[in-house]
């Protein structure tokens, strides 16, 4: 039997939400973003379905999507047929699923070559689980399946983690776990519930209890990458790769762990790990209330130009996706102060300031991607845009859910 333990069908099992949505025009948005989409699939569908948006730069000159070959290691290729695969789940538009079918198929290829890296994870997580969440093809349940499997073959027992980049052991000297690997999580406990391996789900939950007890300063803050022996799995570092110092809260890698932990709940039920997703939540808040002058965090919070640091919009729609689901494993008062800073964020996201509109075809400028590489720092990004559209769809359907039951 089928068990979905998305978001989206795990509101089912929940009790009575609250939702304010009375800031936040949700129908309006999710509009826009299908406007945005079908914009950007005009400027893209003349080079065919294996080029994926990645990012639109300040400086660019057109306002179209620069865009990469889907090859194996490309992380972000799973993000844009997930965008497609959302915006048809809001707007039922046949021409939308037939695209979003073109563009998951386009990376079946991944399920015939080994792991590359951890980012196995969110191309499928974003590609074809979304698909199959619409679809229930078989075809994308097979794909899914096999990956799931190519995926655990990162997995260190000696460590408790998977091996998040193979090419730069060297580089770190032993094994190295990023912390957007949390994410990745999600492949692996699906699979488990969907005809695989339980040996996935107990390799989830391993990597979830070393990433937690190894992977965190005191304070709840977390390093990008934790560095292990690789033979005996002794914890050796905590250093950052894209974050402004090994000690700074880098603004995207904190929003990982939000996202991460929270999703490690909805599948075990752990009590460990909600506690561990609230501590983690509540630093990113505190934190984020010091350094900003709204809901959009700077790119990492200790950059010593404070404010006058760039933003990183897409921290801000991880956070504001996993804080809707968050706020309702809680009770009051951190239900609504989860809600209603999911909410808060969404506003300014939604706001003149961070909406692309006629700038460029994606959904939101002032992102930050790798900032110490000097890449695409105060730009249009696809994961952005991806968690954004996912956002307003979990809010939207809290307040379905709400209004059904006479709560509005």
């Amino acid at each position: 039997m089928y068990i979905r333990r998305t978001f989206l069908a795990f509101l089912l099992l929940l009790p009575n939400a609250v939702v304010n949505a009375q800031h936040l025009d949700i129908d309006k948005q999710l509009n826009y973003c299908h406007r945005q989409v079908v914009r950007a699939l005009k400027y893209l569908k003349p080079y065919g379905y294996s080029l994926m948006p990645r990012n639109i730069l300040a400086t660019d000159s057109l306002h179209n999507w620069n865009c990469r070959l889907a090859m194996a290691e490309e992380w972000c290729s799973g993000f844009w047929p997930g965008i497609l695969w959302m915006d048809y789940h809001s707007t039922k538009d046949q021409r939308i699923r037939t695209d979003a079918d073109n563009y998951t198929e386009s990376l079946a290829f991944l399920a015939e070559k080994p792991a590359y890296d951890h980012d196995l994870g969110f191309i499928i997580i974003n590609s074809f689980l979304k698909g199959y969440e619409e679809t229930y093809k078989e075809y994308y349940k097979k794909i899914a399946l096999q990956c799931a499997d190519t995926l655990a073959t990162l997995f260190n027992p000696k460590v408790g983690t998977i091996l998040s980049w193979p090419r730069h052991v060297k580089d770190y000297g032993g094994h190295n776990t990023i912390m957007d690997n949390m994410i990745n999580l999600e492949l692996l406990f699906w699979a488990a519930e969907n005809g695989g391996s339980q040996h996935l789900r107990d390799i989830a939950i391993k990597h979830a209890e070393t990433t937690m007890n190894n992977h965190f300063r005191p304070d709840g803050s977390c390093y990008h990458v934790a560095v292990y022996n690789p033979r005996n799995g002794k914890f050796l570092k905590g250093v950052t790769h894209q974050g402004y110092a090994d000690w700074s809260m880098w603004a995207r890698g904190q929003a990982w762990a939000i996202y991460g932990y929270t999703m490690v709940y909805r599948f075990t039920k752990d009590i460990r790990f909600l506690q561990h997703a609230q501590k983690v939540t509540d630093i990113y808040l505190k934190r984020l209330k010091q350094t900003s002058s709204d809901w959009i965090p700077i790119w990492d919070m200790d950059d010593p130009r404070g404010i006058k640091a760039p933003r990183d919009a897409s921290a801000a729609c991880i956070v504001a996706s996993a804080l809707v689901e968050l706020s309702q494993y809680v009770k009051e008062p951190k239900k609504n102060e989860y809600l209603s800073a999911a909410e808060d964020m969404l506003v300014d996201l939604s706001s003149d300031n961070y909406l692309s509109g006629n700038n460029n075809v994606a959904f939101l400028m002032h992102s930050t991607g790798h900032h110490p590489a000097g890449s695409e720092i105060n730009a249009s990004i696809i994961y952005a845009d991806y968690y954004y559209i996912e956002a307003l769809l979990r809010f939207h359907h809290l307040k379905i859910r709400n209004l059904n039951n006479n709560l509005f």
